[in-house]
């Protein structure tokens, strides 16, 4: 589920070549019959799908069978079959950063998109689900990152005494920068790091610029505005980089799993990380039964994550139309089955809702929190996005940890950057 960096072929050129091959002949692995229907998914996110493909078959005899490929190969085989014209699969689970880039390629869905739907899902996935105007993408789970935390150290007597003395208020999970700094510099000693500092990822950054109030996320929906330069992203930048004092050494290569790694070993005692992590802290792992999970940190715009959304499509060669969006509405009729799966996360505010008080899903309400955020907003539909992740936010920031780099300087450059790759 995690993002990865991902080599991707030059997004503009893929995108002219699927709106040619939107009209070719499906490869699909369907029956004559027609009962069955190929799911191409990522690793991760075959069990969430699972039980509702298995619910799907048993009301309605249609087979669904899954290919199950690492983030990078399910990018690399979605590329080279909607540029081909004929693909090998009927529905296809996409992240969120994809969509864009193969929008002319996928059936749109504008159909199952009501009132009712849209109104039982975060408004950054109804957002993010319309990409040139038409839905193409049906969100079946969402992420953001939330706060992880230390109980047992919060809530050691010691701790909050010697705290409260040294920063005059209660300890307690931070809410704002400022609460997050305070604790992360409090809880660096004796060989533990008070957090991580990611600096081979970009998301962490980008929540933290949402959390300064900035409502342009990089790239503005039609690619006339960079927000990079301004007074917001130099905030957020400085706030990010200003963790790595807290945080163990070598923070410029530190990327999600070796942040999962450091915190679930005890290393970190608090750790800014995707929601679904909380119900996949190995049983004999440093920290297990010793975790606390909150909201997102606020910055001074307020509360702000970055959705983390999975889309199921339905790629236009398929000639299996109808039977491959029925599946995409029974997915969502019955999003709450995904909520059981080792990984637990589903996309509708109601499903959310319905586990949030149970126990095992404590991650529930600070992700409802969360996404519900005003400032909570999706990434740029542009075909260019990981490219400008790749060439531009993450070389960035790894910049921003050298000593001495000037902040200002390198968020104007990149503003360079991205102003070239989109113009």
């Amino acid at each position: 589920m995690l993002r990865k960096k991902i080599a991707v072929a030059a997004a503009l050129a893929t995108t002219a070549a699927i709106a040619m091959s939107g009209c070719g002949v499906g490869g699909s692995t369907s029956s004559a019959s027609g009962k069955s229907i190929t799911v191409l998914v990522e690793a991760g996110g075959h069990a969430e799908l699972q039980p509702i493909a298995d619910e799907f078959t048993k009301e309605t005899g249609t087979k669904v069978s899954f290919v199950e490929l690492p983030y990078d190969g399910l990018y690399n085989r979605l590329n080279s079959e909607f540029t081909s014209g004929s693909v090998s699969f009927d529905v296809a689970a996409m992240d969120a950063v994809w969509l864009s880039a193969f929008k002319d390629g996928v059936t749109p869905l504008d159909s199952l998109f009501t009132d009712d739907v849209k109104g039982d899902l975060f408004p950054s996935l109804v957002k993010e689900a319309n990409v040139g105007g038409k839905y193409i993408g049906m969100p079946v789970w969402t992420n953001s990152e939330v706060l992880y935390y230390r109980k047992d150290l919060f809530n050691d007597p010691a701790n909050q005494a010697a705290f409260k003395a040294k920063y005059g208020y209660d300890l307690k999970p931070p809410t704002t920068w400022q609460q997050y700094m305070d604790a992360a510099a409090f809880f660096t000693k004796d060989g533990m790091y008070g957090t991580d500092m990611k600096g081979a990822v970009e998301t962490e950054y980008l929540a933290m610029l949402s959390q300064t109030g900035e409502q342009t996320m990089v790239l503005s929906p039609d690619g006339s505005k960079v927000s990079l330069g301004d007074a917001n992203s130099l905030k957020a930048l400085q706030f990010d980089d200003g963790l790595a004092k807290y945080a163990p050494p070598g923070a410029a290569q530190v990327d999600w799993a070796a942040a999962q790694n450091l915190f679930n070993q005890g290393k970190t005692a608090m750790s800014l990380f995707w929601g679904h992590e909380y119900r996949s802290i190995p049983k004999d792992a440093a920290v297990n039964g010793k975790v606390g999970v909150a909201q997102m940190i606020a910055g001074p715009g307020g509360v702000a994550g970055v959705p983390g959304a999975w889309y199921l499509s339905v790629p236009k060669a398929s000639g299996q139309q109808q039977t491959a969006t029925d599946f995409l509405k029974f997915a969502y009729d019955h999003n709450e089955l995904s909520a059981q799966t080792s990984l637990g996360l589903v996309a509708r505010k109601s499903a959310f809702a319905k586990y949030e008080n149970q126990s095992g899903y404590e991650n529930y309400k600070p992700l409802i929190d969360t996404l519900n955020a005003p400032n909570t907003i999706p990434r740029p539909a542009t075909p260019k996005w990981q490219q400008i992740v790749d060439t531009v936010l993450v070389p960035m920031i790894q910049k921003s940890l050298q000593p001495g780099a000037d902040d200002q300087a390198l968020l104007n450059a990149a503003k360079e950057q991205v102003q070239s790759l989109v113009k």
